[in-house]
Parts: structure tokens; sequence; C-alpha cells
């Protein structure tokens, strides 16, 4: 069981994308979920990435310093959710 940086609930590793420092100030999503390294836990859900972003979880969790590069989360993240709202079948 692993905790959302963004929603603080329990959840199954399967159930969360890991987030992963690379370098001093930039952070990435952990495709394989088993990079090196401090990582975080996030549902894939927008609401989950605003409040994890917003609370400065995600530098806390990583132990980084502020300001902390998020720009490739953002983006794969709303890959993800959109992958999830796209109807069973449908190409992109």
């Amino acid at each position: 069981m692993r905790t959302c940086l963004g929603c603080r609930e329990r959840d199954s590793r399967s159930d969360l994308v890991r987030l992963v420092a690379i370098g001093p100030a930039t952070v990435v999503v952990d495709e394989r979920r088993s990079a090196p390294g401090r990582g975080g836990w996030l549902h894939p859900r927008q609401t989950c990435l605003e409040l994890a972003l917003r609370r400065g979880a995600v530098a806390r969790a990583l132990r980084l310093q502020p300001p902390v590069d998020t720009s490739a989360v953002v983006s794969r993240m709303a890959e993800l959710v959109g992958a999830q709202h796209r109807p069973a079948g449908s190409e992109r």
C-alpha cells in the first residue's frame, strides 16, 4: 500500500503512478515503477496532481528544493487521464 501525494488516500501500487526525481530539480513519471531513488505516488487523476502541486507535496516527498520542474509529470498525467476517459476501442 502506498499513499497518494495529492488526496492522501492509501491504495495499491497498481492503482498509482510513481514519480521520481531526475537530477536536483526535475520530476518525471516512472513508467516501470522501479527507477532507483526516492519516489512518490500519485493517483492518475487531475485533482490529485493539482493538490500535490499546490501543497508542494511532490518536492517534499522527493526531498527536492523548490522550484521543481514538473512539466514532464503534468504532460504525462494529462495523457494518462485522457486515456482513462477514452471509450473502449477508440483510437487516438
